[in-house]
């Protein structure tokens, strides 16, 4: 998946500035495909000048508003239907659990734990986003709810990983 994609599927959605965006991205892609505001602008920029969003109104402080144009709708339906999944996985954190042997089991284990609370912390958001919002059933609703409730799994598992992980390093490592 790339920031361009991600950003046609929004605009697809309903026009958006590049600040209401973020925002976006912030309750609801940062699971998938976090992204900062440097990046979103960049990406709107070349999205602009490639055709594939317009700016469809401007606002006060100069606040542009994007929409998708038919050629961004044709390469966001060509990207979603192109044969091929990218299950490339990439993480920081879980890099330097491979290299946890390089510290103390003091060390480690604190590693560990931090990495168990926070995701702790963001099941605790995220559940706290699914209670308080009102499911409407609408489609691009539902595609929301379904990668919502991926970081409530994904976070619920890390975290229990995380507790199995530090009890396996203060049994095997000296």
């Amino acid at each position: 998946m790339s920031l361009r994609h991600a950003l046609l599927g929004l605009l697809a959605e309903k026009p958006a500035s590049g600040y209401d965006l973020l925002k976006r991205f912030e309750t609801s892609l940062a699971m998938v495909w976090p992204a900062q505001q440097s990046q979103i602008y960049g990406e709107l920029a070349k999205l602009n000048e490639g055709g594939l969003i317009e700016i469809t109104g401007t606002g006060a402080r100069n606040r542009r508003e994007y929409g998708i144009t038919d050629a961004g709708r044709a390469e966001l339906r060509e990207w979603l239907t192109e044969p091929g999944l990218d299950l490339a996985f990439r993480s920081a954190a879980l890099l330097r659990v491979f290299f946890l042997w390089t510290l103390t089991r003091e060390e480690g284990t604190a590693y560990l734990e931090r990495f168990a609370r926070e995701n702790r912390e963001r099941l605790a958001t995220l559940e706290a986003i699914r209670d308080n919002v009102e499911w409407t059933g609408d489609p691009a609703q539902i595609a929301g709810w379904l990668i919502l409730e991926y970081g409530i799994r994904g976070s619920r598992t890390a975290e229990e990983w995380a507790r199995w992980a530090t009890e396996q390093l203060t049994e095997h490592l000296p």
